[in-house]
Protein backbone atom coordinates (compact mmCIF):
# COMPACT_ATOMS: atom_id res chain seq x y z
CA UNK A 1 0.00 0.00 0.00
CA UNK A 2 1.28 3.69 -0.47
CA UNK A 3 1.55 5.71 2.37
CA UNK A 4 -0.99 8.64 2.71
CA UNK A 5 1.35 12.22 3.03
CA UNK A 6 -1.50 13.94 4.56
CA UNK A 7 -2.57 11.91 7.74
CA UNK A 8 -0.92 14.56 9.92
CA UNK A 9 0.38 17.61 9.67
CA UNK A 10 3.40 15.98 11.53
CA UNK A 11 6.22 14.99 10.04
CA UNK A 12 7.33 11.76 11.36
CA UNK A 13 10.97 10.21 11.51
CA UNK A 14 11.96 6.49 11.91
CA UNK A 15 15.21 6.20 14.22
CA UNK A 16 15.78 3.51 12.60
CA UNK A 17 17.79 1.45 9.71
CA UNK A 18 15.55 -1.66 10.52
CA UNK A 19 14.14 -2.99 7.45
CA UNK A 20 11.22 -4.96 9.68
CA UNK A 21 10.58 -1.39 11.36
CA UNK A 22 10.51 -0.13 7.93
CA UNK A 23 8.24 -2.87 6.59
CA UNK A 24 5.80 -2.46 9.84
CA UNK A 25 5.17 1.13 9.30
CA UNK A 26 4.57 0.69 5.27
CA UNK A 27 1.89 -1.68 5.84
CA UNK A 28 0.44 0.38 7.94
CA UNK A 29 0.48 3.02 5.14
CA UNK A 30 2.31 5.81 7.32
CA UNK A 31 4.49 8.47 6.23
CA UNK A 32 7.80 8.78 7.57
CA UNK A 33 11.65 10.00 7.00
CA UNK A 34 14.49 8.06 8.30
CA UNK A 35 17.00 9.47 10.73
CA UNK A 36 18.72 6.61 11.46
CA UNK A 37 20.52 6.98 14.95
CA UNK A 38 23.98 4.43 15.28
CA UNK A 39 24.01 5.06 19.72
CA UNK A 40 26.46 3.32 22.29
CA UNK A 41 24.48 0.27 23.08
CA UNK A 42 26.29 -0.94 26.68
CA UNK A 43 24.42 -1.58 29.51
CA UNK A 44 24.78 0.76 32.49
CA UNK A 45 25.91 -0.99 35.98
CA UNK A 46 23.05 -2.71 37.37
CA UNK A 47 20.22 -1.88 34.27
CA UNK A 48 17.57 -4.18 33.92
CA UNK A 49 16.31 -5.62 30.66
CA UNK A 50 13.57 -3.18 31.01
CA UNK A 51 15.41 -0.28 31.72
CA UNK A 52 17.54 -0.73 28.88
CA UNK A 53 15.69 -1.07 26.33
CA UNK A 54 13.54 1.75 27.34
CA UNK A 55 16.75 3.96 27.54
CA UNK A 56 17.95 2.89 24.33
CA UNK A 57 14.63 3.78 22.49
CA UNK A 58 14.49 7.11 24.03
CA UNK A 59 17.75 8.12 22.90
CA UNK A 60 17.24 6.79 19.93
CA UNK A 61 14.40 9.08 19.17
CA UNK A 62 15.70 12.12 20.94
CA UNK A 63 18.95 12.34 19.10
CA UNK A 64 16.74 12.11 15.81
CA UNK A 65 14.89 14.69 16.95
CA UNK A 66 17.53 16.65 18.31
CA UNK A 67 18.72 16.32 14.09
CA UNK A 68 15.35 17.48 12.80
CA UNK A 69 14.61 21.65 12.20
CA UNK A 70 13.32 23.09 15.43
CA UNK A 71 10.99 25.03 13.99
CA UNK A 72 9.42 22.09 11.86
CA UNK A 73 6.33 20.38 13.52
CA UNK A 74 8.19 17.00 13.82
CA UNK A 75 8.15 13.78 15.69
CA UNK A 76 10.96 10.83 15.70
CA UNK A 77 10.02 7.29 16.91
CA UNK A 78 12.53 5.32 18.17
CA UNK A 79 12.54 1.26 19.21
CA UNK A 80 15.11 -1.22 20.42
CA UNK A 81 14.34 -5.21 20.96
CA UNK A 82 16.25 -7.37 23.16
CA UNK A 83 16.21 -10.81 24.05
CA UNK A 84 16.62 -12.05 27.62
CA UNK A 85 16.31 -15.36 29.32
CA UNK A 86 17.28 -16.71 32.96
CA UNK A 87 18.24 -12.87 33.42
CA UNK A 88 20.97 -12.95 31.23
CA UNK A 89 20.41 -10.38 27.92
CA UNK A 90 21.29 -11.40 24.51
CA UNK A 91 21.90 -9.09 22.01
CA UNK A 92 23.00 -9.43 18.70
CA UNK A 93 26.09 -12.22 18.45
CA UNK A 94 29.28 -10.62 17.53
CA UNK A 95 30.69 -13.59 15.80
CA UNK A 96 29.00 -17.41 14.85
CA UNK A 97 30.41 -18.22 18.22
CA UNK A 98 28.48 -16.12 19.93
CA UNK A 99 25.35 -16.84 17.49
CA UNK A 100 25.96 -20.77 18.66
CA UNK A 101 26.37 -19.94 22.33
CA UNK A 102 23.02 -17.57 22.24
CA UNK A 103 20.95 -20.09 20.23
CA UNK A 104 22.20 -23.49 22.67
CA UNK A 105 21.14 -21.33 25.67
CA UNK A 106 17.94 -20.34 23.64
CA UNK A 107 17.44 -23.94 22.88
CA UNK A 108 14.18 -25.59 24.65
CA UNK A 109 13.61 -22.86 26.22
CA UNK A 110 10.86 -20.28 27.13
CA UNK A 111 12.75 -16.61 26.61
CA UNK A 112 11.51 -12.89 26.63
CA UNK A 113 11.45 -10.42 23.56
CA UNK A 114 11.79 -6.78 25.26
CA UNK A 115 10.72 -4.39 22.56
CA UNK A 116 10.37 -0.30 23.71
CA UNK A 117 9.49 2.41 21.80
CA UNK A 118 9.81 6.04 21.96
CA UNK A 119 8.10 9.12 20.64
CA UNK A 120 10.38 12.25 20.61
CA UNK A 121 8.69 15.60 20.03
CA UNK A 122 10.11 19.18 21.01
CA UNK A 123 9.90 19.25 25.01
CA UNK A 124 8.49 15.84 25.98
CA UNK A 125 9.20 12.10 24.96
CA UNK A 126 6.81 9.02 25.98
CA UNK A 127 8.25 5.11 26.12
CA UNK A 128 6.00 1.92 25.86
CA UNK A 129 7.32 -1.45 26.49
CA UNK A 130 5.89 -4.38 25.01
CA UNK A 131 7.03 -8.06 26.58
CA UNK A 132 6.12 -11.26 24.98
CA UNK A 133 7.43 -14.94 25.49
CA UNK A 134 8.90 -17.25 22.77
CA UNK A 135 9.51 -20.67 23.22
CA UNK A 136 12.06 -22.79 20.98
CA UNK A 137 11.98 -26.14 20.47
CA UNK A 138 15.07 -28.43 21.43
CA UNK A 139 17.65 -27.09 18.14
CA UNK A 140 20.30 -29.54 17.21
CA UNK A 141 24.15 -28.66 16.03
CA UNK A 142 23.74 -29.03 13.03
CA UNK A 143 20.51 -26.79 12.84
CA UNK A 144 22.20 -24.06 14.84
CA UNK A 145 25.41 -24.15 12.43
CA UNK A 146 23.71 -24.02 9.23
CA UNK A 147 21.06 -21.33 10.74
CA UNK A 148 24.25 -19.39 10.88
CA UNK A 149 25.01 -20.30 7.77
CA UNK A 150 22.29 -18.41 6.12
CA UNK A 151 23.33 -14.99 7.12
CA UNK A 152 20.15 -14.45 9.09
CA UNK A 153 20.99 -14.46 13.09
CA UNK A 154 23.69 -11.63 12.56
CA UNK A 155 22.48 -8.84 13.06
CA UNK A 156 19.06 -10.09 14.89
CA UNK A 157 18.59 -9.71 18.80
CA UNK A 158 19.07 -13.12 20.16
CA UNK A 159 20.74 -14.20 16.84
CA UNK A 160 17.29 -15.08 15.00
CA UNK A 161 14.40 -13.32 13.14
CA UNK A 162 11.05 -14.55 13.77
CA UNK A 163 9.70 -13.21 10.41
CA UNK A 164 12.24 -15.36 8.69
CA UNK A 165 13.67 -18.66 8.84
CA UNK A 166 14.06 -18.51 12.30
CA UNK A 167 10.68 -19.17 12.43
CA UNK A 168 11.29 -22.49 12.34
CA UNK A 169 12.59 -22.86 15.84
CA UNK A 170 9.58 -21.22 16.92
CA UNK A 171 7.35 -23.59 18.90
CA UNK A 172 5.20 -20.95 20.41
CA UNK A 173 4.47 -17.46 20.97
CA UNK A 174 2.92 -15.42 23.78
CA UNK A 175 2.44 -11.74 23.09
CA UNK A 176 2.70 -9.47 20.23
CA UNK A 177 4.19 -10.73 16.91
CA UNK A 178 4.86 -7.87 15.69
CA UNK A 179 6.69 -6.63 18.76
CA UNK A 180 9.04 -9.70 18.24
CA UNK A 181 9.61 -8.21 15.06
CA UNK A 182 10.62 -5.35 16.80
CA UNK A 183 7.98 -2.28 16.44
CA UNK A 184 4.62 -3.33 18.68
CA UNK A 185 2.04 -1.47 16.60
CA UNK A 186 -0.60 -1.50 19.71
CA UNK A 187 2.30 0.19 21.38
CA UNK A 188 3.26 2.19 18.70
CA UNK A 189 -0.04 3.53 17.09
CA UNK A 190 -0.99 4.57 20.70
CA UNK A 191 2.10 6.83 21.07
CA UNK A 192 1.33 7.87 17.25
CA UNK A 193 -2.40 8.78 18.22
CA UNK A 194 -0.55 11.79 20.15
CA UNK A 195 -0.05 13.32 17.23
CA UNK A 196 -3.11 12.03 15.51
CA UNK A 197 -1.99 9.31 14.14
CA UNK A 198 -4.58 7.16 14.92
CA UNK A 199 -6.17 3.44 14.34
CA UNK A 200 -9.70 5.16 12.56
CA UNK A 201 -6.95 7.32 10.18
CA UNK A 202 -5.47 4.59 9.39
CA UNK A 203 -8.40 2.44 8.17
CA UNK A 204 -9.85 5.44 6.63
CA UNK A 205 -7.31 4.87 3.56
CA UNK A 206 -8.87 2.01 3.07
CA UNK A 207 -12.09 2.57 2.74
Amino acid sequence: MQAVPNMTAVTLYLASASPRRREILDQLGIAYGLHPQDIDESRMLNEDAEDYVCRLAKTKAENALSLVDEQSNSACLGADTTVVCDGEIFEKPEDESDAHRILQALSGRTHLVLTAVALARTGSTEVLLSSSEVTFKALTEAEIKNYWQTGEPADKAGAYGIQGLGAIFVKEIKGSYSGIMGLPVFETISLLAKIDITAEKILEQYT
